[in-house]
């Protein structure tokens, strides 16, 4: 089978190494493994699953940039070829075998819950976006501002690609538009580092900054304190959980569309236990 993973950072390492540790406890499985260079790069993951189709391979694992591959996931599907999303959901695509994933949704309103508990009424914060039009991303903007309620104001809402330096520029312009603002949310890990960057640089302090993912950049700014918080969620249960409902769908076995992988929120109190 092939795993293919967006783009090299320590998300998607862990979920390799994961996926690494499961090949090597089940010898009857040989993965083969390819990686974009950045968030939307689809023209590599779509070059990969040719490759892999042409090689052979029984399945496909794919965290995928954007439902611009699915044409290719298709083909490959057409050709008795098995696929399961990691991470990254292509929403009405009936030709996917399971979804394996944080529910987004509930990691969003984790942040929003306590961004309203941590937060004044009157308030206000900016949002900083994922990728425009990928779906799961969207759901942590969604989610959050959900449970976030109506006591604080969205100020300002900016894509990122899930960029660093996209969140750092976002973030100058965001304290440009609004030095007073009170709080920052980011739906993906790298911007909101890049954030902290910017808040560091003005000489800001007080924003209360809550990011998602809980990568190492984010935990070392929690411990810090340069962030307050970040949702957690679990690369290397999606990437072992993921292969392990490939495997089993290969083997004529029947698997839940969708395969939650859970979430949880990293603060100071427990942010040394991530590292």
């Amino acid at each position: 089978m092939g795993l293919i993973t967006k783009f090299p950072v320590d998300f998607y390492s862990t979920m390799v190494t994961a996926v690494k540790a499961y090949a090597t406890a089940n010898p009857n499985v040989t993965v083969l493994y390819a990686q974009g260079k950045s968030g939307t790069d689809d023209a590599s993951e779509i070059a990969a699953i040719q490759d892999f189709v042409t090689q052979g391979v029984q399945g496909i694992a794919i965290t995928p940039t954007s439902t611009a591959v699915q044409s290719a996931l298709q083909a490959a599907v057409d050709k008795g070829i098995k696929v399961v999303l990691i991470d990254n959901d292509i929403p009405g695509w009936a030709g996917k075998s399971s979804y394996v994933a944080t529910d987004n949704s509930a990691g969003g309103a984790v942040a929003g819950a306590f961004l309203a508990k941590t937060l004044k009424p009157g308030s206000t914060i900016a949002v900083l976006q994922g990728v425009l039009g990928n779906a799961s991303l969207q759901q942590r903007i969604t989610g959050m501002e959900g449970a976030l309620g109506t006591g604080v104001k969205v100020v300002a809402t900016t894509p990122t690609d899930c960029d660093q330096t996209k969140g750092l520029a976002a973030m100058q312009d965001i304290l440009t538009a609004h030095p007073d603002v009170t709080a920052v949310y980011g739906a993906c890990g790298p911007p909101i580092t890049g954030a902290v960057q910017a808040i560091k640089a003005k000489g800001k302090t007080g924003i209360v900054v809550v990011g998602f993912d809980a990568d190492a950049p984010q935990i070392a700014d929690i411990l810090a304190g340069n962030q307050l918080a970040s949702v957690i969620q679990f690369p290397a249960k999606m990437g072992s959980m993921g292969v392990d409902a490939l495997v089993k769908v290969i083997e004529g076995q029947t698997v839940p569309a969708t395969i939650d992988t859970g979430t949880g929120l990293v603060t100071k109190d427990n942010a040394a236990t991530f590292q």
